[in-house]
């Protein structure tokens, strides 16, 4: 039962970085592929149907993990209070810039929040692969469960390491790129004319980085964290998880539009299912003692709660799932750059 709900989370979260990962890398690019504020606006309607409600992934996460692993809630969420709090505030800003560019016309106003969406944009993709890195390099965990992490301290993976450091860094970075990649193949998708061209152009350029960039990552996360080489030695069939995301690799390189941006999304999800399977049974591993590690076993709810929640869980998670299918069903197909207006 304690599996079930570690691969729920897992799923889950791997489809708030599919869904919300293209807005976040539209976001990333949005000034280089739009030139104009007629090319800006596309680009925005390109993800406006879906973006806030991609979001709900990230909350049924967090909502899932407090019901079915509250050690591990209650340590993450007191640890890494801080980027919690960096990451809630770019999430903020992020939202406002959408809504609130078109409210006035001006010179200054509509390129000030064009500004903050791309960088807010840019932050929270680095922030969420440091998070990441954080989780498979390990925490310092004491014997109650908890620990504190300054934001850095010497840039070192050691006992003594802060949120950021040269590992958490460089997963920040190939997230970064990943997403980024994982947008412009959206917008190739989604718009057309020059957007279209600039966009694939950049995603053409971009899959070498991020090829390099996984790697790197590949190389070093068997290095900072030994427990993922035992879990793939131990388990041969786990690496069929890699070969997803190396099929998705060559997917986005070798095809176009629709199957590119599939092939985007089978990357992430077989790169995330690989640290998934890597990591267990740890849900939050130590990086001092590994028997201070929290687990699927000493941080999940009791088993009880955990059989009445899957009660609730499995109805619910099928309705948000037809929601999803039938409003991208509804605004599929390109968007159209309208002109610009007098004030613009």
């Amino acid at each position: 039962m304690e599996t079930f709900w570690f691969c729920a989370v897992a799923v889950m979260v791997a489809g708030y970085v599919v869904l919300d990962g293209f807005d976040l890398g539209a976001g990333i690019l949005h000034l280089l592929v739009a030139k104009t504020p007629a090319e800006r606006r596309a680009v925005l309607a390109s993800i406006g149907p879906v973006w806030d409600g991609n979001e709900v992934w990230l909350l049924a996460a967090g909502g899932t993990l407090y019901f079915a692993f509250p050690a591990l809630y209650a340590a993450g969420f007191s640890g890494f209070y801080l980027p919690l709090m960096m990451v809630l505030w770019l999430l903020i800003l992020r939202g406002i810039s959408i809504e609130f560019r078109n409210h006035l016309e001006g010179p200054v106003w509509g390129p000030l929040w064009d500004a903050v969406f791309a960088l807010a944009s840019a932050l929270l993709a680095i922030f969420f692969g440091a998070a990441l890195g954080n989780v498979v390099r390990g925490v310092p965990l004491d014997a109650s469960g908890y620990f504190f992490l300054p934001l850095w301290t010497d840039f070192s993976t050691g006992r003594d390491a802060g949120i950021l450091d040269w590992y958490t860094i460089l997963i920040g970075v190939a997230a970064f790129l990943t997403l980024a990649e994982h947008g412009a193949l959206w917008l190739v998708l989604k718009t057309e004319g020059m957007i279209e061209v600039r966009a694939r152009a950049i995603a053409n350029r971009l899959w070498w980085a991020v090829l390099a960039a996984v790697l790197v990552i590949t190389i070093v996360s068997f290095r900072v964290q030994p427990h993922l080489g035992e879990s793939f030695g131990a388990r041969p069939w786990g690496y069929v998880f890699p070969l997803l995301a190396i099929a998705g690799l060559a997917l986005m390189k070798l095809t176009h539009s629709l199957r590119a941006f599939l092939g985007s999304c089978l990357f992430l999800v077989g790169m995330l299912t690989s640290v998934v399977f890597g990591v267990y049974p740890y849900v939050l591993p130590s990086n001092g003692d590994p028997a201070l590690s929290l687990t699927v076993t000493n941080a999940s709810a009791p088993r009880y709660g955990l059989e009445v929640g899957m009660a609730w869980f499995l109805p619910g998670i099928a309705l948000a799932i037809g929601y999803f299918v039938y409003t991208y069903r509804s605004f599929s197909g390109k968007v159209r750059v309208q002109p610009s207006t007098p004030h613009e």
